[in-house]
């Protein structure tokens, strides 16, 4: 994108604002793991969410997920990218109903494991500090280390019949299509 997505504005909201505020309407324990304060973002006010600052820049998905797992009041913690901006708090707790005994839930939509767009134990930071510590950053290298329950795209459109909670911006069209999306929800 050519900018840290975070600060991109939906409306009247960067996306960081949006994802929090979503998650804060219906969890008591909202964490931001976000890119060390060297990297100069300057991160709105978000309510009541902590925010964790990395020590490092660039040192990927897994060690910020491995941090923001250790920050979390809870157990159990449903953990998301911040540029899902039509993302629902409802999609959320529905997929943490579904913990049961497993590590994770993690849906599969579009034929791709939605690794932040899912719940995860607390636990799963001990298999992702392993992982970091043999030099592995891939985040999808987690279910080799877990019990994941991998939730079909059908079973995820039952909670999210567009999918949209789970549609990130990676390109300049998918942030225009996000704009027109919240223009048209607005009307």
């Amino acid at each position: 994108m050519g900018r840290p997505k975070a600060m991109l504005r939906i409306g009247a909201s960067t996306l960081i604002e949006r994802t929090a505020g979503e998650l804060l309407r219906a969890f008591d324990d909202v964490v931001v793991v976000a890119a060390p304060e060297t990297e100069g973002i300057a991160l709105p006010a978000l309510g009541a969410a902590a925010i964790l600052r990395d020590s490092e820049a660039y040192r990927g998905p897994a060690e910020a997920l491995a941090r923001g797992l250790r920050a979390a009041r809870h157990d159990v913690a449903f953990a998301c990218s911040c540029d899902l901006p039509m993302l629902r708090a409802e999609v959320a707790r529905r997929l943490i109903a579904l913990i049961d005994d497993f590590d994770a839930v993690i849906p599969r939509v579009g034929n791709r494991l939605q690794l932040l767009h899912a719940v995860y134990r607390r636990r799963c930071a001990d298999a992702l500090d392993a992982m970091s510590a043999r030099g592995e950053r891939r985040l999808g290298a987690l279910l080799e280390e877990i019990t994941a329950r991998v939730i079909d795209e059908a079973e995820y459109r039952r909670a999210d019949p567009e999918a949209l909670s789970c549609f990130n911006i990676n390109t300049p069209g998918d942030y225009a299509r996000a704009t027109r999306m919240e223009r048209d929800a607005r009307r």
